[in-house]
């Protein structure tokens, strides 16, 4: 007679797989200096709007910041991405820190002068878009060196949930040194923060490329794009996270749905963070996703039921049922983000990881933009209730057709697909283990 399973026992079977932080030296290392970064950074993500709005007394102003960061985080992007795939990608990520840490040093000693100049903000954020630009694929091209090929997913929700962290703690601990101790605390901390990390980044061995690199050019670029319009099943991975922001992104409309549709003001910070507490609530119970081997499927699933949830959102009835939504949305967004993640770093050569993470960047970077834009216009034009509703709800329908229109997307299954087995036995062949 089979013994019935203890709920012990099922929580083991989906809880965070922390493997790789227990094997993994350096990407013990990779992890902290990562979650430490997200956490500086959201700290002067509150600073910087708040200034500005200081200063100037002009929400136009604040939302300047974001045309200011556009065009460096697209060039500096895709060109980062190239320089991943053919310099050492540790002193990049060493460097890039060092500038970001200077840069920030700056917006200290303007915080704290007496009349600060705004054209400093402007002119220092679109160089700290820039260095970021050109760090984040060197790190998420070298994430893949530092585990073993099959911990990548594990891999994957642990960086997620150092990401969440900072995302959820950062702006908490911003609005409390702005209240209470002044602007250019903020700063500080950052800097303290990427003084840490760049260390971290410093302390990890090198991982010389294996095989000969193309020098950073637009035809090393293109190279990149040309191999991830080929790849169908990776075409899909993009368009799906585009389709989901572009139609199911109505951050921009919290404002409005708080004060004027609930009439609870107050709860607007709930608005803010519900979706990363319901990734974080995902990642912990992310176990389960490395015994699922159909990662075209899982992340069309994922992706469709986080624009049901975003739909739903906009016919809650009140603010605390659209709150539950909102977390339902964050988990599957991440459950989502684990699969696309995987495919990535599971099916992509290593001397194209930098250039395709470029590519990677503006998906989720520049999606979210235009989200915004959408959401705004559409709220204009009909309602705030309409604009959430149709995008969440056109986000569906989106994701379906590219389903159907990318079958080898759909298709994909990790234990046959031909890139997925090349890697897997590249590595095996040379014997990679983790540092």
């Amino acid at each position: 007679m089979t013994q019935p399973v203890s709920w012990r026992e099922r929580f083991r079977a989906v809880r965070m797989d922390v493997t790789p932080l227990r094997t993994s030296r350096d990407f013990r290392l990779l992890f902290l200096a990562g979650t430490i970064f997200y956490l500086g950074g959201m700290v002067s993500y509150v600073a910087v709007p708040f200034q500005i709005y200081d200063l100037t007394g002009s929400n136009f102003a604040v939302g300047a910041i974001g045309l200011v960061e556009l065009v460096p985080l697209v060039v500096f992007g895709l060109y980062g991405g190239a320089l991943a795939d053919h310099v050492d990608r540790r002193r990049l990520l060493v460097w890039t820190g060092v500038g970001q840490l200077a840069l920030t040093a700056v917006l200290a000693v303007n915080a704290f002068r007496d009349d600060p100049s705004i054209w400093v903000i402007f002119v220092v954020a679109g160089l700290l878009t820039a260095t970021g630009a050109l760090q984040r694929p060197s790190r998420e091209a070298l994430m893949p060196r530092t585990v073993r090929h099959d911990e990548i997913p594990a891999a994957n929700a642990l960086t997620s949930f150092g990401m969440q962290i900072g995302v959820l703690i950062g702006p908490a601990i911003g609005g409390l040194l702005v209240a209470y101790v002044g602007i250019g605390w903020c700063f500080v901390v950052d800097v303290l923060g990427l003084a840490l990390a760049s260390s971290l980044y410093f302390w990890m061995r090198p991982y010389p490329h294996q095989v000969e690199t193309t020098p950073p050019s637009l035809r090393a670029i293109g190279e990149g794009w040309r191999y991830a319009v080929r790849r169908k099943d990776l075409l899909g991975t993009y368009l799906v996270d585009i389709v989901c922001m572009l139609l199911a992104f109505p951050v921009v409309l919290f404002p409005a749905l708080a004060a004027d549709i609930f009439e609870h003001p107050q709860l607007l910070g709930l608005l803010y963070t519900s979706e990363t507490v319901g990734a974080m609530l995902a990642t912990v119970l992310s176990g389960w996703t490395g015994r699922v081997h159909h990662h075209g499927r899982a992340i069309v699933l994922a992706a469709a039921a986080y624009g049901l949830f975003m739909g739903l959102v906009g016919l809650a009835p009140t603010i605390g049922v659209a709150l539950g939504f909102l977390v339902l949305a964050g988990a599957a967004d991440m459950i989502s983000g684990v699969f696309r993640g995987t495919v990535w770093n599971q099916t992509i050569p290593e001397h194209m990881r930098g250039r395709l993470a470029g590519i990677e960047m503006l998906s989720y970077s520049v999606g979210p933009i235009g989200g915004q834009v959408r959401s705004g216009l559409v709220a204009d034009l009909w309602s705030v209730r309409g604009s959430i509703a149709s995008g969440g709800f056109a986000c569906v329908a989106g994701v379906a057709i590219a389903a159907v229109a990318l079958r080898e997307f759909w298709s994909y299954d990790a234990r046959t697909d031909e890139h997925a087995v090349a890697e897997r036995e590249l590595r095996a062949a040379r014997g990679e283990q983790p540092a």
